[in-house]
């Protein structure tokens, strides 16, 4: 019998779309993944950015247990998360022209390196600009979003496009429009989001793919283990001083 509370509606409409994005996405996941595990082979490094919410997928493949150690988070001040104050400051950060080009320029980012890019509707000058600039400088570009935002809404990039636009693989979260699954006639809004579990997933997805494509090629992909389990520690101080100038999180 299905259950028809909120909370159960919620869990019905998440699974639903991690189906969906199971099953659309594959190709892409596939894409994502070798595309990460190329850049590993050759010597490059591997960063991730998200703004707002968008961030949390972002630093959930950064520095974690079963996670690649080589993924960095790339941040962009004022914009990672909601602790600014105000938080409404983060929001107007992501429409400013020109702030990603400056970020990127005095980052680490090279030539041949790979970015993550995380962008629900894909729409703000931060993401579009991020992908462009990150392309002009031979950086791979894997985009997060949701693709129905660009047709459903006006890019605020001076170009007139969408973070799809400027990436080398694209990963469509299918989150529909205003990202909320619910509504009820006593609620005057939509309610309950699913773009961070989604959103996570699909990310989670093309790091087990980028492992298990280097295991696939004979080689051990750098991932970290729990500090909570006995040797955790001592195998992660081995992957650290191996790839020390791939990580920066940690020197």
């Amino acid at each position: 019998m299905s259950d028809r509370t909120p909370a159960g509606q919620f869990f019905d409409a998440a699974i639903t779309l991690l189906q969906r994005v199971r099953d659309e996405e594959a190709d892409s996941v596939q894409a994502a993944g070798t595309l990460l595990a190329d850049t590993v082979a050759e010597g490059g490094r591997l960063f991730a950015f998200g703004a707002g919410h968008s961030s949390l997928a972002a630093q959930d493949v950064v520095y974690r247990a079963g996670g690649l150690a080589l993924m960095n988070l790339l941040t962009v001040p004022g914009v990672v998360g909601v602790d600014v104050m105000p938080a409404t400051l983060g929001s107007a950060l992501e429409r400013v022209d020109g702030l990603a080009s400056v970020v990127l320029e005095t980052s680490p980012l090279r030539s041949g390196d790979a970015l993550v890019i995380i962008s629900l509707s894909g729409r703000n000058a931060l993401p579009v600009e991020m992908a462009m600039k990150a392309r002009s400088l031979g950086v791979r570009v894997i985009g997060v979003t949701s693709v129905a935002y660009a047709s459903e809404t006006t890019s605020r990039h001076v170009s007139g496009t969408y973070l799809k636009d400027h990436c080398d693989v694209v990963l469509d979260s299918k989150i529909a429009i205003g990202d909320a699954e619910l509504t009820l006639d006593t609620i005057p809004a939509p309610f309950a989001p699913a773009s961070t579990a989604v959103t996570t997933a699909l990310l989670q997805a093309v790091m087990a793919t980028a492992a298990a494509t280097l295991a696939d090629r004979g080689i051990e992909p750098p991932l970290l283990r729990s500090g909570n389990v006995d040797g955790g520690h001592e195998w992660n101080g081995r992957v650290f001083e191996e790839y020390r100038d791939r990580i920066f999180y940690q020197y």
